[in-house]
């Protein structure tokens, strides 16, 4: 990860993690999964031979046709925290760094495969709210905002999802990159009325390695980044209560993404982004196998 973050341009590092991610799925034994996936659709009775694509059938001996924008039945939302914790990093680069990194790349991924993605970044509040839309330009106007310095105030995630709940309609993929070192039970009606309306949604923990397992062996001051209070700690007390804390901290998200069908991404900082593309992949792939979707609410209006 470290090679790639040292890249200055976000576009960059986006475009570098998902041509690697392409360039691995189709080395993978896996035939046509890369493809199904990108922006061809297997050929169906009723399409236009004219639409096949003939290269690629000498290739893999399968037909496909070409994924128009009109096709397109995903909609997304990534929603990034840039909160003052998310400043905070001991590598060469910060969580939020990270962070951002991971909304391009899923932006980039899914503008490629033609579906429409939208954009909200907060804080304290609700910074940036950029309709899901697939147009030329939109991929510039998802790079600069994520490329905007946040307030660095304290987080607040319930307000951002239920701004979600009020303004989308359609089914659509929602996908939430943050700390999330919050309290899960104030959020928890939030997430369940998204769920209920037949949205889909992953949520990408973006920790630093310091953080996942208490390092500091010595009598120190702690300084909270969000609220600026700071705490002597002791090391001999603080190791076995921090680990204890940390483990119920990460296993009440994760029920909570399990009790609500939603899909729960710890990641480190020096792990892979590939990662949050496999997810998403699994993702498109049972929606494509089950027999019968979840409709949304929405669908007859």
């Amino acid at each position: 990860m470290s090679a790639i973050m040292r890249m200055d341009d976000l576009q960059w590092r986006a475009k570098s993690i998902v041509s690697g991610f392409h360039n691995g799925l189709h080395r993978s034994p896996k035939h046509g999964f890369s493809v199904e996936f990108s922006e061809y659709r297997p050929f169906s009775v009723g399409d236009d031979p004219r639409t096949i694509d003939w290269k690629l059938y000498a290739r893999c001996d399968r037909y496909y046709v070409k994924k128009f924008e009109d096709e397109t039945n995903r909609r997304c939302y990534l929603v990034v925290d840039q909160s003052r914790s998310m400043s905070y990093g001991k590598l060469n680069y910060n969580k939020l760094e990270y962070a951002r990194t991971v909304a391009a790349t899923l932006a980039f991924y899914l503008t490629l495969q033609r579906d429409a993605v939208g954009l909200v970044t907060f804080d304290r509040e609700i910074a940036d709210v950029l309709p899901a839309r697939y147009r030329p330009g939109q991929m510039k106007r998802i790079l600069s905002m994520l490329s905007r310095e946040g307030s660095g105030e304290s987080t607040n995630l319930l307000d951002p999802i239920n701004h979600l709940s009020e303004i989308v309609r359609q089914r659509s993929l929602i996908v939430v990159v943050s700390d999330f070192l919050l309290p899960v039970e104030p959020v928890f009606p939030a997430f369940s009325r998204l769920s209920a309306r037949g949205h889909e949604i992953v949520l990408i923990q973006t920790l630093d390695p310091s953080e996942t397992e208490w390092t500091t062996d010595k009598p120190a001051m702690v300084k909270d980044m969000e609220t600026g209070q700071e705490i002597f700690v002791d090391p001999r007390t603080a190791t076995a209560s921090y680990k204890t804390r940390f483990e119920m901290h990460q296993n009440a998200w994760n029920k909570l993404a399990n009790d609500h069908g939603m899909s729960w991404i710890p990641l480190r900082t020096d792990e892979s982004i590939e990662i949050a593309l496999f997810e998403l992949l699994r993702r498109q792939q049972r929606a494509i196998q089950s027999p019968q979707r979840r409709p949304s609410p929405q669908a007859n209006r």
